[in-house]
């Protein structure tokens, strides 16, 4: 059987003990109760029933700790899988949606995210779902937004001068009517 991993030597069980008080994070606090109990002498068996994990972890745990000390306890974000797009081509996505499409080389009149996808695979060769593009799309703070529709020939300076421009009723009638109207 292999000796055990030994603590480092900056550390004793009840600054580790102080500092899970002060935790927030209750897989650290977990962790860090277990590793105050191998610095009082205490087996690992016994540490790792504290920690409520296996012997394996709680070496793995061990060594965290000796590599980046009571930070390295803390649960980090997962990675995750990695994007599908490059900056290069989110940028030339970015500038399609911007130019918007040519109907005639494009074959719509507005874009789509199915489109978009469609456009993606042509370019680059890329299989992207939906909503792995929404994803993206959002990642570069674009939102779905429909303008209300406009005629070509509606001329602005005629909708304001056909708005009306009375006042309120209440603002009409004298004094004392005001206030029966309350």
């Amino acid at each position: 059987m292999a000796a055990a991993v030994e603590l480092r030597g900056d550390f004793d069980a009840a600054a580790l003990r102080r500092l899970a008080r002060r935790s927030k994070d209750p897989g650290q606090i977990r962790r860090l109760l277990a590793m105050a109990e191998i610095y009082e002498g205490r087996s690992r068996g016994e540490a790792a029933r504290v920690g409520g994990v296996g012997l394996q972890t709680l070496r793995d745990w061990v060594l965290r700790f000796n590599a980046t000390g009571p930070a390295g306890l803390v649960d980090g974000k997962a990675p995750g899988q990695p994007s599908k797009l490059n900056d290069e081509q989110r940028q030339q996505l970015l500038r399609m949606v911007e130019t918007g499409p040519t109907p005639a080389i494009h074959g719509v009149v507005r874009w789509r995210l199915i489109d978009l996808a469609q456009w993606l695979f042509e370019e680059y060769g890329l299989s992207i779902a939906k909503q792995t593009l929404s994803r993206e799309m959002r990642a570069l703070r674009l939102r779905k937004i429909s303008a209300r529709p406009q005629h070509h020939a509606q001329d602005p300076e005629q909708a304001e001068a056909f708005k009306k421009t009375s006042p309120p009723i209440w603002q009409r009638l004298p004094r004392q009517g005001r206030r029966t109207l309350r």
